[in-house]
């Protein structure tokens, strides 16, 4: 009988220490778990808070949307964020330049998103860049990313991607908001995408189809599932910037004004 209890006992203390040291496993494994996934959450928040340009010229209002969804004006010098999304107020034009010479211009009334900008300088292959038209108009001029990995580097717009071939071009995205800009008929320009190549080249690709659009040479998208097609001169349009905002004497020290009478762009 007393065998019989001291072996109750025993066997009673070893199942309370497998449950235990079980516990406790759990408890560490939980807590390894928990901790990595805050290391990858502070690992993603670093990516996106990464500075990938600065506002090196500024006439008007300009605004940004961080990844996070905090908003703020931004003035000369302001740091570019990777997720950014720029927009321009009513007579602004801005210009940024990225970590890789890359710069963009924005015409007023403008929306434009830094999806992705990765500029690895010894190793070419992890280079990526993204930005995305949403609506309004810019103008590109490509830097070291697209010079040396023309595939690195998109422009997404509503109707279409624009791939680049070492570029300098013009995009403005028409929805119902450009009656400011003058034709030869009078009429405002039809809703779509307009694009214009001062030098390069670009592919511009959608569900449609796609098509190469050499410099010199005006382009026109009506919709995300029509081709984009060569258009005459005097159907394109081209966003020509203010002398302002095109110098380059403008380091950022001091604010631009808007140019009074400066078109924001005009018909070829």
């Amino acid at each position: 009988m007393l065998n019989t209890i001291i072996t109750n006992r025993i066997t009673g203390q070893a199942m309370n220490s497998f449950r235990e040291n079980r516990s406790s496993l759990f408890a560490r494994q939980f807590l390894l778990w928990t901790l990595a996934l805050a290391l990858l959450g502070t690992s993603l928040a670093a990516q996106a808070q990464q500075v990938v340009g600065q506002v090196t010229h500024l006439s008007g209002v300009l605004t940004v949307r961080h990844a996070d969804g905090t908003r703020k004006v931004l003035g000369l010098k302001s740091a570019i964020l990777q997720g950014d999304t720029l927009i321009t107020e009513r007579e602004t034009y801005t210009r940024v330049k990225f970590v890789d010479n890359a710069e963009i211009v924005l015409r007023p009334g403008s929306e434009v998103s830094v999806d992705k900008y990765v500029y690895d300088e010894k190793k070419p292959e992890n280079d990526s860049v993204a930005i995305g038209l949403v609506k309004g108009g810019l103008r590109a001029v490509t830097g070291l990313v697209g010079k040396r990995n023309h595939e690195a580097v998109n422009f997404n717009t509503p109707t279409a991607t624009i791939g680049i071939r070492g570029t300098n071009f013009g995009a403005i995205f028409c929805q119902a908001d450009c009656g400011g800009i003058p034709t030869p008929t009078g009429a405002p320009p039809a809703p779509g995408l307009y694009i214009d190549v001062a030098t390069g080249a670009v592919l511009v690709a959608n569900g449609g189809g796609q098509q190469l659009f050499n410099a010199g040479q005006f382009g026109f998208v009506p919709g995300p599932n029509q081709p984009p097609v060569i258009v005459p001169p005097a159907s394109g349009l081209q966003f020509v910037m203010p002398p302002t905002i095109s110098q380059n004497s403008n380091n950022g020290n001091k604010a631009v004004g808007a140019t009074k009478g400066a078109p924001e762009c005009v018909v070829q």
